[in-house]
């Protein structure tokens, strides 16, 4: 019985909590695939008018986690959002992404966070596909146009501050004023005293 225990249980054992092991080999993963980014680079070049669209259908499609990892990937978000990272990788499978497969399967096989940097290229390369962002539109489309009238100087815009201090003193009613303080009690309530303190 104990020669059975260590011939076919401990091994087994040992392998599911091997982590350098799985450090190991995500390493060579990693390594393998740095040393073809150039071929995966010029083949991304070549296919890139025809992966644009099917790349922006995935990525509107995600989450928004994931959504941003893709724009600013960090080693811990990939680790923390492991399996979204995944299926994100397989969806660029399906459209046969230049380099998503070698990371597909390490990333499946060893989980994102220590494939990390192939990981990171295949976003970096996504990215360069997507439109870029549009600006966010004016929070207060009027005062943007008052601004347009006058020349912006140190003086305009001083005087833009005070306009709008008089505007909020304006806008804010009497009626919000603070209420006047409580009449005084005659008897004041006797505080409790404070306990000393143990030593």
């Amino acid at each position: 019985m104990v020669n059975y225990w260590k011939a076919k249980v401990l091994p087994t054992i040992k392998k599911v909590f091997d982590t350098n092991g799985k450090k190991a080999a995500a390493a060579e993963a990693s390594k393998s695939f740095d040393q073809s980014k150039e071929d995966i680079s010029k083949e991304f070049e070549e296919k890139k008018g025809e992966l644009q669209p099917k790349v922006v259908e995935i990525y509107e499609a995600s989450a928004v986690e994931i959504k941003t990892l893709v724009k600013e990937p960090t080693k811990q978000g990939l680790k923390k959002k492991s399996t979204g990272v995944v299926s994100f990788i397989e969806e660029l499978v399906k459209i046969e992404f230049p380099g998503s497969k070698p990371v597909s399967e390490a990333a499946s096989k060893y989980g994102a966070g220590l494939v990390s940097d192939p990981v990171i290229f295949i976003f970096e390369k996504v990215t360069t596909l997507l439109p870029a962002e549009e600006p966010p539109a004016p929070a207060e489309p009027a005062a943007a146009v008052e601004t347009e009238d006058k020349e912006i100087t140190p003086e305009a815009a001083e005087e833009i501050k005070k306009e709008a201090a008089e505007k909020e003193a304006a806008a804010t009613p009497a009626a919000e004023a603070p209420p006047p303080p409580p009449a005084a009690d005659p008897a004041p309530a006797a505080e409790p005293a404070a306990e000393p303190a143990k030593a």
